[in-house]
């Protein structure tokens, strides 16, 4: 998989506001590399999955 090429196309979502969409490609790329046995690539998504809870806890949640 191309980590790079996926997580700039899921930021176009992000981008747009578009959050379950993202969360959504985010879940299946890093299931991508589970099958792939890409420890490195799981950790990397799920941190990305991280930064877009965190957005959208900035952007809705309660201040």
């Amino acid at each position: 998989m191309d980590i790079k090429a996926e997580k700039e196309n899921i930021q176009t979502h992000i981008d747009k506001g578009n959050y379950h969409a993202a969360i959504n490609l985010a879940i299946s790329a890093m299931n991508e590399c589970r099958r792939e046995k890409d420890q490195a690539g799981v950790d990397e998504f799920l941190d990305f999955i991280k930064g877009i809870v965190d957005t959208m806890a900035d952007e809705f949640g309660s201040q």
